[in-house]
């Protein structure tokens, strides 16, 4: 008679000290430091931009090539949106004819799953050609994989999903396992000189203790930057009262970004629109900065919302469209943070004032915040 043993569950990993002695990179490695060609590419494109007397254009073009996804996130409302065409996908040579179109000189990789696209590896490759300053953002379940497929380059950074240490992320994406395989991909990513971010979401119910153990965890690793944002409340997502509102959303930024966290911390968005989460600044909606290519064309308005859809990304920068779109103008705006609306705003404001100017330059300078890509 054959005895079957059953392997016990490994002890969940609740501090960024358990959780180094099992992703602690190997090896010696540099400080991680972004390119100082992607602020020089952005602020060069800016000025261009200017001088040709645009209002509105894109800074960073975000592309997803597929909606499919391999988790079922409860926050998530693109594979519950795009159902009735799941199955497709865009070729690459779409992908590429969008963010020429676009003309933006950051590329954002994302859906769906990025990884699961069959031709990732071509389409990152070709972008990388072109001196695309790319960002894919994954759930790290594949990115092993990809590694295997994309080499290095300071124009590649993989962006993780994090939501949390081991037991908070597993129950954000509804699936058990999947923590320590991202956190293994992200380590291989580091040990073989990639360049990785992570990404984290916050909803109702975030737990700030946890959430500064992942930020630990990842800034030790040697991630270049930690990307941060609320939820927006997809109105497809089948549980609606995880999102938070405006006033919630202030609330819990200030209780988690103190300014000790911010310095120990490496936070990839700029120190202005950590300033706005925390309800510190004002601005309003320049989602038009990060236009959307879809598998059934560019979203209208935004990341986020789309009302409709367009074949011609140029609809997206008309002014007649943002009369209806941003914080007191439409109620689908009123909750929402996002740093595809947000950050870029900080930055336009920038461009006039000097004072935040020489803020948002010395944190890139310092090589510990960006402009978040995604």
């Amino acid at each position: 008679m054959t005895t079957v043993q059953v392997r016990k569950p490994l002890p969940k990993l609740k501090t960024a000290e358990e959780a180094l002695k099992e992703f602690t990179p190997e090896g010696q490695r540099r400080a991680p430091k972004r390119p100082v060609e992607i602020g020089l590419r952005l602020f060069a494109y800016l000025a261009r931009q200017k001088l040709r007397g645009r209002k509105r254009f894109p800074l960073v073009t975000m592309l997803e090539p597929l909606e499919a996804c391999n988790l079922t996130c409860e926050g998530c409302g693109r594979i519950r949106e795009y159902e009735p065409v799941i199955h497709r996908m865009l070729t690459v040579e779409e992908s590429l004819a969008a963010v020429e179109a676009s003309g933006a000189p950051i590329v954002s990789i994302a859906g769906g799953e990025p990884t699961m696209y069959p031709q990732l590896p071509q389409l990152i490759k070709e972008l990388v050609r072109r001196k695309y300053f790319v960002y894919c953002c994954t759930n790290g379940i594949l990115l092993g994989k990809m590694l295997e497929q994309v080499p290095p380059s300071k124009y590649l950074c993989w962006v993780v999903h994090l939501d949390g240490m081991e037991e908070k992320h597993d129950i954000s994406v509804a699936r058990r396992g999947v923590f320590r395989i991202a956190m293994r991909a992200a380590k291989k990513a580091l040990e073989q000189g990639y360049r990785v971010c992570s990404n984290t979401t916050l909803f109702r119910g975030a737990d700030r203790q946890d959430l500064h153990q992942i930020f630990d965890l990842v800034t030790r690793m040697g991630f270049e930057g930690i990307m941060i944002s609320a939820g927006y409340d997809f109105a497809m997502a089948p549980d609606q009262e995880l999102f938070l509102k405006r006033k919630e959303s202030n609330d819990l930024f200030q209780d988690l970004l103190d300014d000790e966290s911010i310095k120990k911390f490496r936070f990839y968005n700029n120190p202005l629109y950590l300033d706005f989460l925390k309800g510190r600044r004002h601005y309003q909606c320049t989602a038009y900065s990060n236009p959307t290519f879809t598998i059934q064309g560019w979203r209208v308005p935004c990341y986020p919302l789309a009302d409709r859809h367009t074949q011609n990304v140029g609809d997206i920068f008309q002014e007649s469209l943002w009369r209806n779109y941003g914080i007191g103008k439409n109620p689908k705006c009123s909750n929402c943070m996002m740093h595809c609306g947000f950050e870029s705003a900080t930055i336009f404001g920038a461009l006039g004032n000097p004072k935040d100017m020489a803020a948002m330059a010395k944190g890139i300078i310092a090589g510990k915040s960006g402009v978040g890509a995604s």
